[in-house]
C-alpha cells in the first residue's frame, strides 16, 4: 500500500489523532491515520470534557453524540479529607459558557471519533492493526514502515507529512528523543469505575483532599447504569507514597486492598468513600507522571502532537483539551494550500509548544486542586469550624480564575471555535 504523494499520515488514532483527521477531512486536506491497536473498543475509564475541550468537539459536530453518553456537570466542590466541605462553583453551561463541561466514559469519547472518522474519511483512510516501527525521511517525503499486531512487517507507507500523535509513550517521539525518562514525583494514582447511586447533584465533580494525606477526585461518566438508577462513577485516588513507589507499567491492574487501607476511614455522611473503592468494576494503578517540555515538536517533516508532544499530570482534564486544541490549530495550517507544508507544521508549533509548556509547568505547580493544598497547609490537615475562619471563599474562588486563565478555559477567554 503506498499513499499518495499529496497525504498526510497520522501515527495514532487516539482523540487527538482523529480529531485531526476530522478537521483535515473538513478542510478538504485528504490524509489517512494508523492505529497500533487491531480492534477499536470502549475501553479505560472516566474523562472531563471541560469548555474548551467541547469548543473543539462542537465544532466537529459531535457535541450531540457526547452528550447523549455523558453526564454535563452541575458544579465542582472541594472538600477536605474529612469531608468537610471548602468551595464549590458552576460548571460550564451553568456558569455561562457557551458549552458544557460532560464527564464520558474515554472509551466512549473514543468510539465517537473513530467512528465518526470511519464515516466521513472511509473505511479505506482509516487502519487499524497498524504499529509504527520506523521511518526515513528523504527531502520530499517520508517513508513509514509500520508492523501487524503479529509484528509482521506492513507495506511501507510514503507521505508528505507525518503526524505523531501516538500518545504518552509515542514511538515516534522515541526517535529522536532516544534517552527520554518520565518524570516521576513519587505520587502514586489508582483509578476505577463502581456502580453508584448519584453523589450529591449526581451531577458533581468533587476533589477530596490532596496528596500528601491522600487525595480522591470523583465524577458520574454514565446516567442510570442499570435498573436501580445507579451511574457509573469515575474515581481516582493519589498519595506522595516515596517509599516503595516505582514507575511501573503506564495501565495495570489495581488492587482494592492497596486503596482500601489508605482510605479506610473515609467515610462522611454524603459519601462513602470504602464502599466506593471496594464496589469498583475494575481498578488500573500506575504512577503520575509527566514528561518535561521540550525545545523542538517539529523535525523536517514530522511533528508531535497531543500526549506525543506534551504528556502532561492527569489533572485537570487539560491533556485532552490541548489535544483538541493542537489539532485544530495545525488542521488549519496545513490548509493554507502552500506547496510545502513544512512552514505550516513549524507555525503550528510556534503557537501551540510554548502555551502546552506552560499548561504542564502549572500542572506541576499549582494544579487544579491547590484549593485543597491551601486548606490542608493552613488548616495542617485539621478538621475546622468553617471554611470561612480558615481562607476567605474570595481567595479560593482567585485560586480557581488564575488556573482557568492558564490553562486556556477562562469565560472570558473562551470563544467558538470555526
Amino acid at each position: 500500500m503506498t499513499i499518495r504523494q499529496t497525504d498526510i499520515a497520522i501515527v495514532g488514532g487516539g482523540i487527538g489523532g482523529l480529531a485531526l483527521a476530522l478537521h483535515l477531512h473538513t478542510r478538504g486536506v485528504p490524509c489517512h491515520v494508523f492505529e497500533a491497536v487491531a480492534e477499536v473498543r470502549e475501553l479505560g475509564v472516566g474523562i472531563t470534557l471541560l469548555p474548551h475541550a467541547m469548543r473543539e468537539l462542537a465544532a466537529l459536530g459531535l457535541q450531540p453524540a457526547i452528550e447523549a453518553v455523558g453526564i454535563e456537570n452541575y458544579e465542582s466542590a472541594f472538600f477536605n479529607r474529612h469531608g468537610q466541605f471548602i468551595y464549590s462553583e458552576l460548571r460550564g453551561r451553568h456558569a455561562g459558557y457557551p458549552l458544557p463541561e460532560v464527564g464520558i466514559h474515554r472509551g466512549k469519547l473514543h468510539k465517537i471519533l473513530f467512528d465518526a472518522a470511519v464515516a466521513r474519511l472511509g473505511k479505506d483512510r482509516v487502519h487499524t492493526g497498524h504499529r509504527f516501527d520506523r521511518m526515513v525521511q528523504t527531502e520530499g517525503d517520508v517513508e513509514i514502515t509500520f508492523k501487524d499486531p503479529q509484528g509482521q512487517d506492513l507495506p511501507s507507507v510514503r507521505s508528505r507529512v507525518l503526524i505523531a500523535s501516538d500518545g504518552v509513550n509515542s514511538a515516534v517521539r522515541r526517535v529522536f528523543y532516544p534517552d527520554e525518562k518520565m518524570v516521576f514525583t513519587g505520587i502514586n494514582t489508582w483509578r476505577g469505575v463502581t456502580r453508584f447511586a448519584p453523589i450529591l447533584t449526581g451531577k458533581t465533580y468533587m476533589r477530596i483532599g490532596s496528596i500528601e494525606t491522600g487525595k480522591m477526585v470523583i465524577y458520574p461518566i454514565v446516567d442510570k447504569a442499570d435498573e436501580q438508577g445507579r451511574q457509573w462513577v469515575n474515581w481516582m485516588a493519589e498519595i506522595r507514597m516515596e517509599e516503595g513507589v516505582t514507575q511501573n507499567d503506564w495501565n495495570r491492574p489495581g488492587r482494592a486492598e492497596d486503596v482500601l487501607k489508605l482510605f479506610k476511614d473515609w467515610t462522611f455522611d454524603w459519601l462513602d468513600v470504602p464502599k466506593l473503592i471496594a464496589d469498583a468494576d475494575s481498578i488500573l494503578e500506575y504512577p503520575m507522571v509527566d514528561k518535561d517540555p521540550i525545545d523542538q515538536w517539529t523535525f523536517g517533516r514530522v511533528t508531535l502532537l497531543g500526549d506525543a508532544a506534551h504528556p502532561m499530570y492527569p489533572r485537570g482534564s487539560n491533556g485532552s483539551a490541548q489535544a483538541l486544541i493542537d489539532a485544530r490549530t495545525l488542521a488549519d495550517e496545513l490548509a493554507k494550500g502552500e506547496p510545502d507544508p513544512l512552514p505550516a507544521l513549524h507555525r503550528y508549533e510556534a503557537v501551540r509548544r510554548p502555551i502546552t509548556a506552560k499548561v504542564v509547568q502549572t500542572n506541576r505547580s499549582t494544579p487544579p486542586d491547590f484549593i485543597n493544598i491551601k486548606v490542608d497547609e493552613l488548616t495542617q490537615g485539621q478538621p475546622f469550624r468553617h471554611i470561612d475562619d480558615v481562607i476567605s471563599q474570595a481567595e479560593l474562588r482567585k485560586i480557581s480564575d488564575d488556573y482557568k486563565k492558564i490553562a486556556g478555559f477562562s469565560l472570558e477567554a473562551l470563544k467558538p471555535a470555526t
